[in-house]
């Protein structure tokens, strides 16, 4: 509401951005009654670690410099009519990695998880099988015998015995 009454109060400049805020989803801020600057306002919602998971969308660096100092808030703004979303600032890159680093278990409890899997003797062993790989083979040996000679009669040539072979001849 306080960005909307901000609009109004700067004028007909800026008349269609306050028609595209009207068409968005009004919140409700705490301070309805004495109305502040649209900047404050965005800034006073995404107190507390963001817990509505808002968005800010703005062209305003100073209001895009405080955003990014909160960690878990993401920023969009407009290049050339069109809406890019912001990387992640260094703020919120940091606390995710804390996060991720605080839900890892414990190196003490890693040791007694692998002593209890000994005891019950659920950890694989050395010795056991494993899977052959198979791997191109060579030729077939069947195919690389030599052609077997034919036995001719003795005292026969065997120029002399070829047939004559009649070509067939296709029509089209």
């Amino acid at each position: 509401r306080c960005v909307i009454k901000e609009l109004e109060s700067l004028g007909k400049a800026l008349y269609g951005a306050k028609l595209i805020a009207q068409r968005f989803e009004v919140r409700n801020c705490s301070h309805h009654k004495n109305p502040v600057s649209g900047s404050t306002c965005l800034l006073s919602m995404i107190e507390d670690g963001n817990p509505h998971h808002f968005f800010i969308a703005t062209q305003d660096q100073d209001l895009s410099n405080k955003v990014k100092r909160k960690p878990g808030i993401p920023l969009l703004f407009i290049i050339q009519n069109t809406m890019v979303l912001d990387k992640p600032s260094p703020k919120s890159l940091a606390f995710v990695q804390k996060l991720q680093t605080n839900q890892l278990v414990p190196e003490y409890q890693k040791q007694s998880i692998v002593e209890l899997k000994e005891k019950e003797g659920l950890v694989k062993q050395e010795g056991e099988k494993k899977r052959k790989r198979k791997r191109a083979g060579g030729p077939n040996p069947l195919s690389c015998l030599k052609k077997k000679k034919k036995k001719t009669q003795e005292g026969q040539e065997p120029s002399a015995e070829k047939k004559k072979r009649r070509k067939r001849k296709r029509n089209r």
